[in-house]
């Protein structure tokens, strides 16, 4: 589909043929080498920055995304203050974890996915069909991922339907699961899960809920040496989000700043963080 200098001007004819509202399944069709999963595959196994921890959790109004800001590369840190969390939309976010690049690619092709299709359609997806369209894309990245390329994302929104917070998992062949409560993926998972695991209450405020999701990081960043803490010499904080039925709000760097250093200060009184309760 490349330009034609002796063109008249019309659009090829791919842009008039009626079908999908998927953009992905647009470009399988007619430009399948400017997928991610269309790509020649890399022979053996390559070394590429990878992105790490991403947590969430729900809230009775609606449902919190982070990220740490760490990419490795080996035992190696490749950036201290790469960004995980994007918006996909206005109701919905996704955080990445795995081939940063990849996962950063992956993610701009997803958010241009649901424009077209609410251009196309006249409507937004519910935020089951975007779960079900960023599993597809997943798949789609199965020889890469077998490549040691892979990308693991979690998907976030507020349920217009459903009116709440809802969390999505995947695997790196696409299979999708629905998180209640809390979830986490990337290298500090395991940390960060057992983290919200004894703090994690169904009934915590907006407040709570972005104070938990910056503890489990922290907990994370504490045995993953993947995964970046608070970084108050550079003033690198943790990015957290949250989703409303007001929409996707990033916290300011000010509001992350003064979470983060509220969660450590405690910590050089509790190194090991706040206590649950035993029964």
């Amino acid at each position: 589909m490349e330009a034609n200098p002796r063109s008249t001007g019309r659009l090829p004819a791919a842009f008039l043929t009626p079908g999908s509202s998927s953009f992905i399944d647009f470009l399988a069709d007619h430009s399948p080498d400017r997928l991610p999963g269309g790509r020649k595959l890399p022979e053996g196994v390559v070394e590429a920055p990878h992105g790490t921890t991403i947590v969430a959790a729900t809230f009775p109004g609606g449902v919190v995304l982070a990220g740490d800001r760490r990419a490795t590369m080996g035992n190696m840190i490749a950036q201290r203050d790469i960004e995980k969390v994007f918006p996909a939309d206005e109701y919905s976010a996704v955080g990445i974890a795995g081939t940063a690049g990849l996962a950063v690619e992956m993610v701009k092709l997803f958010q241009l996915e649901l424009e077209h299709f609410e251009k196309v359609e006249g409507v937004t997806l519910s935020l089951e069909g975007k779960a079900n369209r960023l599993s597809t894309m997943i798949r789609g990245n199965l020889g890469m991922a077998m490549q040691g390329l892979a990308v693991v994302p979690l998907f976030a929104g507020w349920d217009e339907g459903k009116e709440k917070g809802r969390i999505f998992s995947y695997d790196v062949t696409g299979g999708r699961s629905e998180e209640h409560g809390f979830a986490a993926t990337g290298s500090g998972s395991i940390f960060a899960r057992g983290a919200m695991k004894k703090l994690y209450r169904p009934d915590l405020t907006e407040q709570q809920a972005t104070t938990l999701v910056v503890q489990a990081l922290y907990d994370a960043a504490d045995d993953d040496s993947a995964t970046g803490g608070p970084d108050m010499a550079r003033r690198i904080f943790p990015i957290v989000t949250v989703i409303t039925d007001e929409g996707y709000r990033r916290l300011t760097e000010e509001e992350s700043s003064a979470l983060a250093r509220s969660v450590t200060e405690r910590r050089l009184e509790q190194p090991d963080g706040p206590r649950a309760a035993l029964l």
